[in-house]
């Protein structure tokens, strides 16, 4: 910027660009000036101008601060008599609701015009107009959506819920809501949504390990409903209401857990685990919430939920949402209900069903006693004294009848359980006197006789038998030892060493030798040795 161009202020991006021939306008000699909260002007009343706003007031600051450079001050003339000045001070601008909402929107759909983008569809909702509502979010984010009803026409596939989808149209501002929206010109399918689709692998998953399976029944008649559900929410009144009218016995015992949002999934799972580690305190466990967009629903897709659910020691039913909405927590709970309501009126329903049969019955009762009622007053119109007496007394005379009847009845069917329960009872004593102590001792002493018996028997064989076995064994052993052999005649001659002389080689004359007969031995000297031929 050179020196001679003068500095915008704010008071004079308040007042707009000046005229020509005005008095600002005129002082040329003057220094620029840098702008600040505080300016100083000739007291003049200002002229109306064009309104300037405050992004233009933002752009044009920051393009002249940007820009600026200190200039030089030239020396200053003596002073000169001029009008006197006031201090304006730089008010904010007072901006109504509607004014900055528009001014927000008019630069949203100058900067976004015309958009590309890739989200999935949540909350999907077509209105009778013909116009589509809907939220484009992905795993960061989420966007409201409208689609009219010229470019919903034509659609050449059906949206819903949890479709990923390509968009195009321009970036707005809802003035109604202060709300940022996209307005959709037209939109394609790209696949199924990263997040709905995560959920229906959980799903698979988890219904492989057979975590859907083995579902119990609700008790009948419960005493105490255990409740996991928002203390604020209208699922709880409801819930509150349809027990009241259908089993105004039981009790409800709530635990109070968040039902969305980022706390909701481990308060519904802390709220399962404390019923299911204190079984005595409720028969059967009900977690609900009201309805609401995916998003709000979410927090029943955990598989925490799930697991602590099908683990739970008491039987569950769930009622999350509207009848079209679906949720892992409804499949691992023993019964699914579509609405809070319709749980707690599946928890009452056996209470509930006897009391209208009883009902029905009352109704029914007192019909038959009035139908009768007037049966009755008409036979007695139709009929005399007499024949009312008559027919009273026949009646009485058959009553008695059938009350003998019904005796003769009774001490028959006494007799013979009489006789069943002697006849029961002498089969009972003759068990006893079998199982009797005295004569199982006395049949225990004969078997241990008899035993005793064969025991002395089997031992005297066994005593015979291995003394014959020894006698055999003696005589083949005498037959076989060297005495015996003795005792015909023989002799062992033993050398002088001691060792058995089997050859005269081993002797010579005057050796001491030592024979043994079979009575005795005796030593002898060889005087002479024989040939062996003599």
């Amino acid at each position: 910027m050179s020196s001679n161009e003068e500095m915008p202020s704010l008071a004079s991006l308040r007042r707009g660009t000046p005229r020509k021939g005005s008095r600002a306008s005129s002082q040329t000699n003057r220094p620029p000036a840098f702008p600040s909260l505080f300016d100083y002007a000739p007291i003049e009343t200002p002229e109306p101008s064009e309104e300037v706003t405050a992004a233009d007031v933002i752009a044009e600051l920051s393009r002249g601060l940007g820009a600026q450079t200190i200039p030089v001050q030239p020396e200053r003339a003596a002073p000169e008599r001029i009008a006197p000045l006031r201090q304006v001070t730089q008010e904010p601008k007072v901006w109504s609701v509607g004014d900055l909402v528009r001014q927000v929107r008019n630069v949203v759909e100058k900067t976004f015009s015309f958009v590309t983008v890739d989200g999935e569809i949540s909350n999907w909702r077509p209105a009778g107009s013909g116009h589509c509502y809907f939220t484009l979010k992905d795993g960061s984010g989420q966007l409201s959506a409208v689609m009219f009803r010229k470019q919903a026409s034509l659609l050449r596939f059906k949206p819903k819920d949890g479709d990923a989808v390509r968009v195009r149209g321009q970036v707005s501002v809802y003035e109604g809501r202060g709300q940022m929206q996209i307005i959709v010109e037209s939109m394609e399918e790209i696949g199924q949504g990263a997040l709905l689709a995560a959920v229906q692998r959980l799903k698979e998953r988890l219904r492989a390990e057979g975590l859907f399976e083995n579902k119990r029944q609700l008790p009948a008649f419960p005493k105490c409903i255990g409740v996991v559900t928002s203390l604020q929410g209208a699922a709880l009144r409801d819930i509150v209401k349809v027990c009241r009218r259908r089993h105004a016995a039981v009790n409800l015992l709530i635990y109070p857990a968040a039902v969305q949002g980022p706390r909701c999934t481990a308060e519904v799972i802390a709220g399962v685990n404390w019923f299911s580690a204190h079984p005595e305190q409720a028969d059967v466990v009900l977690v609900a919430r009201g309805g609401g967009s995916w998003e709000d629903l979410h927090g029943f897709d955990d598989e925490g939920v799930a697991r602590a659910i099908a683990a739970c020691a008491v039987p569950v039913i769930s009622g999350i949402g509207h009848a079209t909405d679906s949720t892992i927590a409804d499949s691992a709970a023993d019964v699914c209900a579509p609405t809070p309501s319709a749980a707690a009126e599946l928890v009452t329903a056996a209470h509930f069903r006897i009391e209208e049969r009883v009902t029905r019955l009352e109704a029914r009762v007192h019909r038959a006693m009035q139908y009768e009622l007037v049966h009755a007053r008409q036979r007695l119109a139709r009929t005399g004294a007499d024949t009312a007496l008559r027919s009273f007394r026949n009646g009485l005379v058959r009553r008695e009848q059938r009350l003998d009847e019904l005796a003769f009845r009774v001490e028959a069917v006494m007799q013979r359980r009489l006789r069943e329960r002697r006849e029961h009872l002498a089969a009972l004593q003759t068990r006893l006197q079998r199982q009797s102590i005295g004569v199982r001792l006395e049949q225990d002493k004969r078997r241990a006789e008899q035993l005793l018996a064969r025991l002395t028997n089997t031992s005297k064989l066994l005593v015979q038998q291995r003394e014959r076995r020894h006698e055999s064994l003696t005589a083949r052993l005498r037959t076989l030892s060297p005495l015996s052999v003795l005792e015909r005649g023989y002799a062992l001659v033993y050398g002088v060493d001691g060792r058995l002389l089997r050859s005269s080689d081993q002797v010579v004359a005057y050796d001491t030798i030592t024979t043994r007969l079979a009575d005795g031995a005796f030593r002898a000297r060889v005087t002479e040795k024989l040939d062996k031929k003599a």
